[in-house]
């Protein structure tokens, strides 16, 4: 398959199909100020234009994703990983109004909180932490806070693992974009 995005949907839905508890989400690998990698869980999320992550403003890897970000799934239902290496492009702040609206109440509650205590900052303890969210007065009718952002994945190379082989060897295809289309690699695993 040429296709490296349509096989990447069709391994992701049959991780779902499998009730796999990691199809929903990736590791999203950045490098911080200092240089130091730094890797996170985040929500994988579909849309129409492709893949995207929602970050809050406040968090450190708000910075940390603007231009060029890496992620990595595992799928362990089905045997499969994908290293995506991609370039990042806000989505548009309607989109975030809107899909905030799907979001849970406890998640909306700590964007909130984010717009007083930024993400990743200090607190005294886990009943302070909890003190605050209670304590947290958004808006009546709840809306997405500014700090709300999200990124929208624009796959420049990505890397396909199956370890699901019948003679033992991993198959490992590389897919890089070049002007518009994608070429296709095979790599020794």
């Amino acid at each position: 398959m040429s296709d490296p995005m349509a096989r990447f949907a069709a391994d992701r839905e049959a991780a779902r199909e499998a009730k796999d508890p990691m199809a929903a989400v990736c590791v999203l690998a950045t490098v911080d100020e200092a240089g130091l990698p730094q890797a996170r869980t985040l929500v994988l999320r579909d849309i129409p234009e492709g893949l995207a992550i929602y970050i809050n403003a406040s968090s450190p890897k708000w910075q940390q994703s603007q231009q060029q970000v890496a992620i990595q799934v595992w799928w362990p239902s089905i045997q499969i990983q994908y290293r995506i290496q991609a370039r990042c492009e806000p989505l548009p702040a309607e989109h975030i109004a809107e899909s905030w609206q799907l979001r849970p109440d406890v998640p909306k509650r700590m964007d909130w909180l984010y717009q007083q205590r930024p993400q990743s900052s200090e607190i005294s303890d886990r009943d302070d932490l909890l003190n605050l969210l209670e304590n947290i007065n958004p808006p009546v009718p709840l809306v997405a806070p500014e700090g709300a952002r999200g990124l929208l994945l624009l796959p420049e190379k990505i890397e396909r693992l199956d370890l699901n082989q019948a003679n033992g060897v991993h198959d490992r295809t590389r897919y890089v974009l070049d002007t518009g289309r994608w070429l296709e690699h095979t790599l020794i695993p």
